[in-house]
């Protein structure tokens, strides 16, 4: 699949981004996985873009977008993130990241919830720790062919610079993130925690992220796993358009959401 895009100079560095869809419509950013690029949201477009302009960046090292010779950062992105949204839309905009996207969307919320107006964060830790027994040991291996051959489909540094990036991303994720609960506590922006049954974070983690964010919604996608959006398309996209879209129910017998 091939996805048309455009380069855009924001705080020094040449990004990438695709803006698809209704130009009237709201704007949705689509931020992708660690280690792949904006064609993660394929099984997507077509249902969300029914309803959102979609804007999809792709981060430093990553898709078309040129790696350099400084270590990555969920700071980093989510600086890129909210400079492009400043530049491109000038307001608030819904969001969802995707693994190491909802890492980076988090950031951005909990820094300019002035720009954020709902979030969703599917299968993304707020703490390295909340990834599921050996995923950050399997970051070490070598990386699988398909996903070299993937990257040097797009990428200006071809296929043989794929290990440098996947060396990067692990000694990222031994590093970041580093979030609290204590955080978390602070980011009043709504948010969906969505996450598989059998993902690579943790469920126990998904529901103290749940916990913790004021204004959280949990979603438990059964029968799949940390490639939940492609696996299940249809389900994800009825929850995530439910929550994207419309606005929370009266609630008959709340425990956590009942009135002070």
């Amino acid at each position: 699949m091939t996805i048309e895009g455009t380069q855009i100079r924001l705080r020094g560095h040449d990004l990438w981004f695709a803006d698809l869809g209704d130009a009237a419509a709201a704007p949705l950013v689509l931020l992708h996985p660690g280690g792949v690029d904006a064609r993660a949201f394929a099984p997507d477009l077509e249902a969300l873009g029914a309803h959102f302009r979609l804007l999809l960046p792709e981060r430093r090292g990553h898709g078309h977008v040129a790696d350099d010779d400084q270590p990555l950062s969920f700071e980093t992105d989510a600086a890129d993130t909210i400079a492009l949204v400043e530049e491109v839309v000038g307001g608030k905009v819904r969001l969802l990241g995707y693994s190491d996207g909802g890492v980076v969307g988090l950031r951005v919320a909990a820094r300019r919830p002035d720009l954020v107006e709902r979030f969703a964060m599917v299968a993304a830790p707020f703490h390295r720790d909340g990834w599921a027994d050996g995923v950050l040991e399997e970051l070490d291996a070598e990386p699988q062919a398909v996903l070299a051959e993937s990257y040097g489909e797009v990428s200006p540094e071809g296929a043989a610079h794929y290990p440098t990036l996947a060396r990067k991303l692990a000694e990222l994720h031994r590093r970041e993130p580093q979030m609290t609960t204590h955080e978390l506590s602070a980011v009043e922006v709504r948010t969906l925690v969505m996450i598989a049954d059998d993902d690579e974070v943790t469920i126990e983690h998904a529901t103290a992220a749940a916990r913790a964010l004021p204004r959280a919604e949990l979603a438990v996608v059964p029968g799949t796993s940390h490639g939940l959006l492609w696996e299940k398309p249809d389900l994800c996209h009825a929850l995530l358009l439910d929550f994207l879209l419309g606005e929370p129910p009266r609630l008959l017998a709340p425990r956590r959401r009942r009135p002070s």
